[in-house]
């Protein structure tokens, strides 16, 4: 454990991306087998321990301290595994700590009682830095600022290969790759995955914005982008990015990450009556056969398994927008204009109840696109795409080829009525806000809740909210700190969110789709925020489905 835990502390106080990619080249060159391959498993998130979870960890430090010691440490440190670390008894001259294939080897294989004996001796024999890995690694909870996509990266130049070599084989490899190792140390060919219908690496499109609009690189600029006649444009709908691939008698349903929900959905997998690999959005259809709102597909989304009466309440299907297998014929390096008259024809021919042609949208210019990504025809489209029709299929984000412009979101001023501190580099910090508007009652105007955001604010501007939160605190709830939030005073911040539903599980009947602070309103006095009839009127005005949609 002392060579992964310092590679983790050492990842975590790297803040640049080259000398976090130099840091994992050492650890595969310099660890040997099968040390290095269950660290990248840890580092990608391929690692899962099913029976060492925080309330585990919350167990084993309050049997070696006082409870109470621990929930206000834990409060003030933000992390379980640090404060854990911290305050577990030290003991001297227990042996030495165990390796970290014998940690996963032997968590992979407990019972949560015996998973919780063994944490037990570990922590005992490491000091307070190998508690800390340990800890992380068993819970899952890395957070030291590597990414899959670096990880895969960092194995293809210590191999001397592309990335999009290791992409291709990945999700078909077992951990702690082995066969992978020696395909990149030169001892062993290519491996070949070892199940039928693999995933393929997805392609993904960039953000498109106005240039004034523009913050970072990642960003395309819309002026200098699209050239129309160049683009094709598809409705860009609220669901998740699926891959279906069947392949024989084989058929499996993955996430844009390469993750196998198939159980989860049965009902799709009836419907790959084809051998080929098909791109999508996976939605929920309604029993007119429009689109369900998301809301929906959340209900089927995280099971192991699924209902007779959840098929027939929510029943799933795939829109279509790219064929990227059909037959034995790989038709990824083919431009997008050949691969979406072949997806026209395949499904056509194939003729499956639960896949539908994903429409695309008539466009002259610009300006004319504009409207119909802020007035699309459904509520559960959130803008468009726009794919260049000579684009291959590319994993990763290449540039130039595919964007994606989302319309503009809704703009609420809301009340900070609650906060608590944040996790990680933020634990420090309260940035984790509740905000509430204005609601009329019987003894007169009271704030009630609608959602919760911690994204869209500088480090500068966390630091002010986090000094107003601490100056305005009236309450306290453990964790939670009620702020200051009154007709006279408060803080007002204008919230951004792509979307509203009815939600039972809020207090105020409704629940925003990725809320998120736009501007913060020091100059906007509390008695001015919106209205909780200015929501329910969003989501009066929104455009119903028509009757039938003809996607399915």
């Amino acid at each position: 454990m002392d060579a992964f835990a310092s590679l983790l502390e050492r990842l975590l106080l790297t803040p640049a991306r080259s000398g976090k990619l130099a840091l994992l080249r050492g650890w595969f060159r310099d660890q040997p087998d099968p040390e290095r391959g269950w660290g990248l498993a840890a580092l990608t998130g391929e690692l899962k321990l099913r029976h060492v979870k925080a309330s585990l960890i919350r167990e084993l430090i309050e049997d070696q301290t006082d409870p109470i010691l621990f929930r206000l440490s834990y409060d003030y440190v933000g992390d379980l595994a640090e404060t854990v670390s911290l305050l577990w008894p030290h003991r001297v001259n227990q042996g030495p700590g165990p390796e970290l294939s014998s940690v996963i080897e032997g968590l992979s294989a407990a019972t949560r009682k015996e998973a919780k004996t063994l944490l037990s001796e570990w922590l005992d024999v490491l000091d307070p830095k190998g508690r800390w890995a340990l800890l992380k690694l068993a819970t899952g909870g890395l957070r030291v600022g590597v990414s899959s996509r670096m990880a895969k990266r960092a194995l293809a130049e210590f191999g001397h290969v592309q990335p999009n070599d290791i992409e291709e084989i990945w999700h078909g490899l077992q951990s702690p790759y082995t066969t992978l190792f020696d395909w990149l140390e030169g001892t062993a060919g290519r491996p070949t995955p070892d199940i039928a219908a693999p995933f393929r690496p997805v392609m993904l499109a960039h953000a498109l914005i106005p240039r004034a609009a523009r913050t970072d690189d990642s960003q395309g600029v819309l002026e200098s982008a699209v050239t129309l006649p160049e683009f094709a444009a598809e409705w860009k709908y609220d669901g998740i990015r699926v891959q279906a691939v069947a392949e024989g008698q084989t058929r499996r349903l993955y996430t844009r990450t390469g993750d196998d929900i198939s159980h989860g959905f049965p009902d799709v997998l009836e419907s790959l009556n084809f051998d080929g690999t098909v791109d999508g959005e996976l939605l929920i259809k309604t029993e007119t056969n429009g689109v369900a709102p998301f809301s929906a597909l959340q209900k089927r989304l995280n099971r192991k398994t699924v209902s007779t009466r959840l098929l027939k309440a929510y029943p799933a299907f795939i829109l279509a927008y790219d064929l990227l297998i059909e037959g034995q014929m790989d038709l990824r390096t083919a431009p997008f204009r050949d691969r979406r008259r072949r997806l026209e024809t395949f499904l056509e021919r194939h003729g499956s109840p639960g896949i539908g042609l994903s429409p695309l949208i008539e466009i002259t210019d610009l300006e004319m696109l504009d409207k119909q990504r802020n007035h699309p025809p459904l509520p559960e489209i959130e803008g468009v795409m726009l794919k260049k029709w000579d684009s291959p299929y590319l994993p990763g984000r290449p540039k130039g080829y595919w964007y994606k412009w989302k319309r503009d979101p809704f703009l609420i001023d809301a009340v900070l009525i609650y906060a608590q501190r944040g996790h990680g580099r933020r634990s420090s910090y309260y940035s984790d806000f509740t905000f509430g508007v204005w609601r009329t009652t019987t003894e007169g105007r009271a704030l009630t809740p609608i959602g919760k955001a911690y994204s869209g604010f500088t480090d500068e501007e966390l630091r002010q909210m986090d000094k107003f939160v601490r100056n305005h605190t009236t309450e306290r709830f453990g964790p939670v700190r009620a702020v200051l939030a009154t007709e006279a005073e408060g803080l007002v911040v204008e919230l951004a969110f792509e979307g509203l539903q009815r939600s039972s599980r809020h207090k105020s009947g409704l629940a925003l789709r990725f809320p998120r602070i736009h501007r913060i309103r020091w100059d906007k006095p509390t008695a001015e925020a919106d209205n909780l009839e200015t929501l329910e009127s969003l989501l009066a005005n929104k455009i119903e489905p028509a009757a039938s949609t003809g996607l399915v």
